[in-house]
């Protein structure tokens, strides 16, 4: 389906609403300007981030087109709820110039030879725009072979290369390289026309706005889908978008600069966030997980097809393990925690944006392959909290009498509880490293499960922290994400994942052959953690590496570490520079900062903690 602004109502055919709305793109086209018919080779294009335009030579004379506010702008909103008029070909819509004119004075300010210039032409037609621009590329989840192309604001000038790359995924099962961020299936139901239509006029006017990192883009929320505790944190927190959910980033406090305030430095969350991570390191946090897809496998074949969907084995009644599901070529397709709560039932958790992108590969697999199973996505049913912390378990244990001692409900392991009136499916696992439970509960219980949390949490100073402190805990910890530390670019022993890869148990698990192979031939680049001596500044991930002088590699993740008040990276680089203690350089900003590769992780989990103190031995934390 590679329709233009025809591929709603294609989608319609088979029952699905694709989130694309045309929007009216206007360009101006000059006369013969001599200036420019003077010049002995083409101009380059001009893009002018503050008059919002781009502007190329068009045969002798200049070509420019703007992009509006979202006041200004204008979307063809009809063809939303009726479809497109039947015959639309090359129609054109009215121009209207009165529309673009305080851009074509910015651009006539930065290139005087527009003032003489003849407007000879004025085009206005329809370009159709997904919610955040970019297209949807790629098979779609609940529909068999269903591929799509589609949502492309900028044309053909992309033709060559996802034709390729679809037919590349077509034939070889799997995509040629990683572009998550097309992926269809990162919308849902939850995108709604009156969200796409609010999203486009923002996107439109932002085509020429200065990206941030951690950028947040307000129209349009939240969506229908919102955890249950939403109501409650909205006003204490700076949220978030995952996926259509509302998640805190980091939570307020009298005396913090309130709101979103974006920068390439430190900026108002930075200090905010360090008093979360000592909330959780010195005493306990509770955090909004809502978002996390779950599905639920059970069924006379669901041992059978866990054991050939993922590299790690299948894990015991009562247990979880940390699993990955590989490509034919050997990549990470997806990171999901399994716990088998029930013989043959299990609780598949993934990160958010990844929920039907998992879910479509494990379906496709269970057609493929005729597997005996029933797949339920209860991601929207359920609420997630996560407890975590030196005090975790002496705040849930007064909320139960289930034993939740170290003996008795061990590291990794789940078990259904009741913690005050609310039945929850708990595991012993925590993002954050440190002491700590997930709590799998119904959305409708979230208010009164987090209530009695921190109502027994009161004497221990039990207080929440959000998505930006667990990242800093995870970094510290060596844990790795799956879309930055791995994807459908890395392998999973490049990745340092080897733990979770069992290429010894005896089901043929999908790329189990070609890894086999990898790790016969050796690995050419390998993921280091690296400390980082910046000033004001923080990697982000998707920064180059340097030696010699040379780029050599990239960042994929990374934070402050409030523990040893010094940023942290994890990043790829070739093999032989691969050394703990050996020198890099990381750039930032345009600078390049020292960086160092340090033994991880630089903060032990508890559970290793644990373990050595019962060794006798004295942990560094």
């Amino acid at each position: 389906s590679t329709l233009g602004f025809w591929a709603r109502d294609i989608g319609k055919m088979i029952g699905l609403q694709h989130p694309l709305i045309p929007v009216h793109h206007q360009y101006v086209v000059t006369s013969t300007i001599p200036e420019v018919k003077a010049l002995k080779r083409e101009l380059p294009v001009i893009r002018d981030l503050e008059g919002s335009y781009y502007l190329r030579q068009e045969r002798d004379g200049l070509l420019f087109g703007p992009y509006e506010s979202e006041e200004k702008m204008k979307l063809q909103d009809s063809w939303v709820t009726n479809g497109v008029p039947p015959g639309f070909g090359k129609e054109l819509f009215e121009s209207d110039l009165d529309r673009i004119m305080e851009h074509i004075e910015a651009a006539m300010e930065m290139v005087p030879v527009l003032k003489k210039a003849d407007i000879v032409n004025t085009i206005a037609g329809p370009i159709t725009y997904s919610p955040d621009i970019l297209p949807m590329v790629g098979p779609h989840q609940g529909v068999r072979n269903y591929w799509v192309a589609i949502g492309f604001g900028y044309g053909i000038i992309h033709a060559g290369g996802i034709g390729k790359y679809l037919s590349d995924w077509i034939l070889e099962g799997e995509p040629p390289f990683d572009l998550i961020e097309l992926d269809p299936n990162r919308y849902g139901k939850w995108t709604t026309t009156d969200y796409t239509a609010a999203k486009a006029r923002e996107s439109y006017g932002f085509n020429n706005i200065v990206g941030y990192p951690k950028e947040e883009r307000f129209a349009g929320r939240p969506t229908e889908r919102t955890s249950g505790l939403y109501d409650l944190l909205k006003s204490k927190c700076s949220m978030g978008f995952h996926a259509g959910w509302e998640q805190p980033h980091w939570f307020y406090k009298p005396g913090d600069e309130t709101g979103y305030k974006p920068s390439f430095r430190r900026t108002n969350w930075f200090d905010p966030v360090g008093r979360e991570y000592k909330q959780v390191m010195e005493k306990v946090g509770v955090i909004d997980l809502s978002p996390f897809g779950k599905f639920k496998v059970k069924g006379r074949d669901s041992v059978k097809l866990l054991d050939h969907l993922f590299a790690n084995v299948v894990p015991k009644v009562g247990s979880t393990n940390i699993s990955h599901m590989l490509t034919p070529r050997g990549k990470v397709y997806a990171e999901l925690t399994v716990s088998q709560l029930y013989p043959g039932e299990f609780m598949l958790v993934t990160g958010s944006g990844s929920e039907l992108h998992d879910l479509r590969w494990i379906e496709e697999k269970v057609m493929r392959d005729g597997y005996k199973v029933e797949i339920k996505n209860v991601t929207d049913e359920m609420g997630v909290l996560g407890v975590a912390g030196p005090y975790a378990r002496q705040v849930l244990q007064k909320l139960t009498n289930e034993d939740l001692s170290d003996g008795s409900f061990k590291f990794l392991q789940s078990r259904h509880l009741k913690l005050s009136d609310t039945a929850v499916i708990a595991i012993r696992i925590s993002y954050t490293g440190e002491l700590g439970w997930e709590l799998y509960h119904r959305k409708e219980d979230s208010v009164a499960l987090y209530s009695a949390i921190m109502e027994a949490g009161q004497k221990e100073g039990i207080d929440n922290f959000g998505t930006y402190a667990l990242n800093a805990l995870r970094l510290e910890k060596g844990f790795r994400a799956w879309g930055a530390e791995m994807n459908c670019d890395t392998n999973p022993l490049e990745a340092g994942l080897d733990y979770f890869v069992k290429l010894n148990k005896p089901a043929d698990f999908t790329g189990k052959q070609a890894l086999k192979e990898i790790k016969e031939k050796g690995l050419k680049q390998r993921l280091v953690y690296l400390t980082v001596e910046t000033d004001d500044v923080d990697p982000e991930g998707n920064e180059s590496v340097w030696h010699n002088g040379k780029v050599i590699g990239n960042t994929t993740s990374g934070s402050f570490s409030y523990s040893v008040q010094q940023s942290l990276a994890f990043a790829y680089v070739p093999t032989e520079l691969s050394k703990v203690g050996q020198k890099l350089e990381v750039e930032l900003l345009g600078k390049n900062y020292p960086a160092t590769i340090i033994q991880e992780p630089l903060v032990l989990t508890e559970p290793t903690r644990m373990r050595l103190q019962r060794k006798g031995e004295s942990p560094k934390i």
